[in-house]
């Protein structure tokens, strides 16, 4: 196809006689031998941008971490998890024995999309040179383009992925990206011959119909009409999104809780469209803190009277800013208040972490469990342990402080106080702060086993998980701790995640050096039960 990298290609000798290149000769020519990348070492962050080390899955096996990303069930529950893990998947490791370099790339960028983590596994996928694609990183390729909603990063590899690939996917693409790539008299042929093929059909064709006629200036435009779509599926929201259709508000109940993680990051949308969206993010760690107020800023300083989530941003000004402590209290409960569901709440907790600092801590304050929880959703230890000398021995906010205090040791004596006046009817916080505690080293082991057995909690669990994850843990496989970590966490959310799996969890983050994460892991787990 014409104006796609990769396509076969001719010149003419002196007679005008057609001679055939020799394909390495055009790699040779299109990118010089010094400006190729090795796939011995892949990814996108390396260590001076907080990125692991090359050797963080040491000699773990190729095929037990293939297998292990390929059946995550993604998103995990836990905010401080998933930064782990997109840090692990991100950064630029050696390939492990056994696997393909490519193909070691392209399971980590599925497993990022299936994260909610769009951009990342684009850039994942864009680590690895075309010419060194594999028919696993084509598919996974398509995958990435279309998370991030541009179809158009594909075109590049559209003529490749053909020749390897029969899916509908890769015919549409190539009329699509002649189309965009400003032939469209290639592309209507194109699109015609997929329609006579049978590759698409209704909604998904018109989608891509719809791209075509955008590449081609209008030329033959599309109506898209919803009434009818059973499910919002990759295809469609990523079609979508590179050609504005609107996709309704009722479509995104029918598809996985990572689309809306994908729509969070998407340029194409308004920040009061992207809203709702970026605080669910928040929440699962896909934005940060500090890129959720930068969205509500903006839609405070455009002030779009029509935008309900204009509201939310007026009361996050207020509790940054304003000269009076009481009114930047009343603003902070009510966006704590807000929200219904326990994924919009610690998502504020999330968004108010910052203005939370602002607070000078003082003797019983009424909010003061909530503004700790607030500071740490951010990993703010030092604002949070201001309030240390200002805290109630056994209040929640006490529980949260004891889990990041490093030279904090807390007795069972404690923690029977704590237990006296939680009030969670299962006890699951109690068990939870007790295991956070035990795998943070807080408590002596004759108090954590005292207190192991009045709980029920058993920290000797002992199966093929468990197993692993102390292997890796005690080779400092940084990378493998994080994945087996995640592992155990395939549940929907918290309440599904035992105070076994999270002492097993806070302990091998603990042992190989990420005791930052460790101890936030800790925390959110007691602060979202």
């Amino acid at each position: 196809m014409s104006g796609i990298a990769g396509s076969d290609a001719t010149v003419s000798d002196d007679m005008g006689t057609p001679m055939p290149v020799d394909p390495r000769l055009l790699a040779e020519f299109n990118l010089p031998s010094y400006a190729r990348r090795s796939t011995a070492v892949v990814g996108v962050v390396g260590t001076p941008e907080g990125g692991l080390g090359p050797r963080a899955f040491g000699a773990a096996n190729g095929r037990f971490l293939q297998t292990l990303m390929r059946k995550m069930n993604a998103p995990v529950p836990s905010r401080w998890m998933s930064i782990g893990l997109r840090q692990a998947l991100a950064s630029k490791v050696n390939t492990p024995a056994g696997l393909n370099g490519a193909d070691f790339a392209a399971e980590r960028a599925w497993l990022l999309v299936r994260m909610g983590e769009s951009v990342v596994a684009r850039a994942m996928v864009e680590a690895v040179d075309p010419d060194r694609y594999t028919p696993k990183m084509f598919q996974d390729a398509m995958q990435a383009a279309l998370a991030s909603g541009d179809p158009a990063t594909i075109c590049p590899v559209a003529d490749a992925g053909r020749k390897v690939s029969s899916e509908r996917a890769w015919i549409l693409a190539e009329a699509m990206c002649a189309s965009m790539s400003g032939v469209p008299d290639e592309a209507g042929p194109l699109i015609r011959a997929a329609r006579r093929q049978g590759a698409a059909r209704g909604i998904d064709l018109l989608l891509a119909e719809k791209i075509v006629g955008t590449g081609s200036k209008g030329q033959g435009a599309v109506t898209i009409e919803w009434e009818n779509v059973d499910r919002l599926t990759i295809w469609r929201y990523g079609l979508a999104m590179a050609s504005g259709a609107d996709i309704p508000a009722a479509m995104y109940a029918t598809a996985a809780p990572h689309v809306q993680y994908w729509r969070a990051q998407s340029p194409r949308l308004t920040e009061s469209a992207r809203a709702p969206s970026a605080e669910l993010a928040a929440a699962q760690g896909v934005l940060s803190s500090a890129a959720l107020v930068d969205l509500f800023s903006k839609i405070e300083s455009d002030g779009d009277q029509g935008a309900a989530e204009l509201g939310v941003a007026q009361d996050l000004r207020a509790a940054y800013s304003d000269p009076n402590r009481d009114v930047r209290l009343t603003a902070l409960r009510a966006l704590w208040d807000e929200p219904k569901r326990p994924r919009g709440q610690y998502a504020r907790l999330v968004l108010t972490a910052r203005a939370a600092t602002m607070i000078a801590p003082y003797r019983d304050a009424p909010d003061t469990d909530r503004l700790i929880a607030s500071m740490l959703s951010a990993g703010l230890e030092a604002p949070a342990l201001r309030w240390k000398g200002n805290l109630i021995r056994g209040t929640n906010g006490w529980g949260l402080l004891a889990l990041v205090d490093t030279g904090a040791q807390i007795s069972r004596s404690d923690v029977d106080t704590y237990r006296s006046r939680a009030v969670d009817i299962s006890g699951n916080k109690v068990k939870m702060l007790v295991a956070g505690l035990a795998g943070l080293q807080r408590m002596n082991a004759s108090d954590a086993a005292s207190l192991g057995n009045a709980l029920s909690i058993n920290f000797n669990l002992s199966n093929s998980w468990t197993r692993a994850l102390r292997r890796a843990a005690e080779a400092r496989q940084t990378g493998t701790v994080l994945l087996l970590a995640a592992a155990g966490m395939q549940t929907p959310n918290w309440g599904g995640v035992s105070p076994e799996a999270l002492y097993e969890i806070v302990t091998a983050l603990r042992m190989v050096g990420l005791d930052g994460q460790a101890r936030m892991i800790a925390v959110e787990a007691v602060t979202r039960l």
